[in-house]
């Protein structure tokens, strides 16, 4: 670490948004520092924030060998492979999730190092004229202050709280506790069927849990094209996640053994019993603390911090991105904004498409969308078109034994202009990005029915759903 103390941008936080942020800055010629203060259960520090460390990455490796788990106990027969023998190790399967969180963890203090970013481990907080008081993490090392030309705010955000079920990382728990069980429960309610509560559903229940998911709203996965959810809803039920819908829970009791949980539907007040609670309702901006409380730093309505579209604040050189700003907190999305501010420092204006941030559910099926829904463009009386082809008529889709679900393809009627994609399938997250790129240089339907794609391959779907627009599928019957 340089012992200059000024700074042409200072990064508060190395989560996604954070860390690359300081990595473009640095690749513009910007001397960089960040700070950052996350530390693991032993108060190690690691880089990378909630997402690699208690989030998307870990809860991707659980996912992966939750599905193996599936496999052996359900389809390796059908494929005439027999186990006799098989068992589950939750400590092993925990530590090569730790092990790979670890891995890009380390992954990214190298690329600081090669890219000469100063890490200050410690709460960083802003203050006056762009000065940022760090306390180390270190309890013994005293306090100093680092100043910066430009600010980079990139806190990101924690799991929401309910007064109806308070966490103690015990019995009940957040996300990060779920992703570090030390046996399957036998009963684990989840409040929450969004897309935290659906992934760490799907875990545990694969390897064996009966999961009840409270859900308060009366829509599933509303934030979804009807089909996708609809679809999706029947295939968990099928999967062995109890569901529920318009459940609120109203209170729990931890004894000693199980917890109550109660709630209330459209019937009446009802309770189960269950051996672990996730709360899974949703994430809060980071920002206690971050700013001291001389500055005027203005937040909205919701506590994100106030930006315009290039992420400036209302404070001269001081930016924000991430969970911690408006639209999804999403990593992918809080990644594009920290390049977009670094490059805005620079003088290089970079724009950021908020209508096309790729929005993503892996389960299995997954989930996966770009666009608007087809309630949102009635809503709005935009005129269009949709083609739809199922993936129980894709070749690869058949080779694989993962031929459920479908893919949608939204257009304008007019001017055939890609208006939105919606898949659920395999490998949906993948297929989608070429939905993005095509989306993002203003293709359309036409533009992807005239390309040619591999075969046998999923993203076929995609194709033929092209094509099904104007009623011209090839594998599957158009509606005429």
């Amino acid at each position: 670490m340089s012992d200059n103390k000024n700074y042409d941008v200072v990064v508060i936080g190395a989560g996604p948004a954070g860390y690359v942020a300081a990595i473009r800055c640095s690749q513009l010629g910007l001397k960089t520092a960040c700070v950052d203060n996350w530390q693991d259960e032993d108060g190690k520090h690691h880089l990378g924030g909630t997402c690699l460390n208690v989030g998307c990455i870990p809860s991707k490796a659980l996912l992966d060998s939750s599905e193996h788990y599936y496999q052996l106990n359900n389809e390796f027969a059908e494929h005439g492979i027999k186990i006799n023998q098989f068992s589950l190790n939750i400590a092993q399967m925990m530590a090569r999730k730790n092990n790979i969180t670890r891995q890009l963890s380390s992954g990214i203090n190298t690329l600081f190092a090669a890219n000469n970013i100063d890490l200050h481990s410690g709460t960083g907080q802003l203050q006056e004229n762009n000065r940022i008081a760090v306390i180390p993490m270190d309890s013994s090392a005293q306090h100093y202050v680092l100043e910066g030309e430009n600010i980079i705010l990139a806190t990101g955000s924690q799991a929401m709280d309910i007064p109806a079920a308070p966490i103690d990382n015990k019995n009940i728990v957040d996300s990060t506790g779920a992703l570090s069980f030390t046996e399957v429960p036998k009963r684990l309610a989840i409040i929450g069927a969004g897309v935290i509560g659906l992934e760490l559903g799907s875990v545990w229940n694969r390897l064996g849990s009966k999961v009840i998911l409270l859900e308060a709203q009366e829509e599933f996965l509303p934030i979804a094209d009807r089909l996708l959810a609809s679809e999706a809803l029947r295939h968990f039920n099928k999967q062995g996640l109890d569901i529920r819908l318009g459940a609120r829970v109203t209170s729990s009791s931890i004894g000693k053994k199980q917890i109550t949980v109660s709630y209330q539907d459209k019937q009446k007040q009802k309770r189960i019993v269950v051996d672990r609670v996730l709360v899974a309702v949703g994430r809060t901006p980071h920002t206690k603390n971050l700013f001291a409380a001389n500055v005027n730093l203005l937040l909205d309505e919701g506590g994100f911090i106030d930006v315009d579209k290039y992420c400036r604040t209302n404070l001269p050189d001081v930016y924000a991105v991430g969970d911690i700003v408006r639209g999804p907190m999403l990593a992918h999305k809080g990644s594009e904004e920290g390049i977009c501010v670094a490059e805005t420092i620079a003088g290089n204006k970079k724009h950021i498409n908020m209508n096309l941030i790729p929005a993503v559910v892996y389960t299995l099926p997954e989930i996966a969308w770009v666009g608007k829904t087809e309630q949102v463009l009635l809503k709005e009386d935009i005129p269009f078109k949709s083609g739809i082809f199922p993936f129980a008529a894709n070749g690869r889709a058949k080779a694989m034994s993962a031929d459920s679900g479908q893919l949608k393809v939204l257009s304008h009627a007019k001017t055939d202009k890609i208006l939105g994609v919606h898949i659920i399938g395999p490998f949906a997250s993948e297929i989608l990005q070429t939905a993005v790129i095509a989306m993002e240089f203003e293709g359309s339907a036409e533009d992807l029915a005239r390309s040619i794609f591999a075969h046998p391959s999923l993203s076929e779907a995609l194709h033929e759903a092209a094509l099904a627009v104007d009623n011209r599928a090839i594998h599957a019957i158009n509606r005429g």
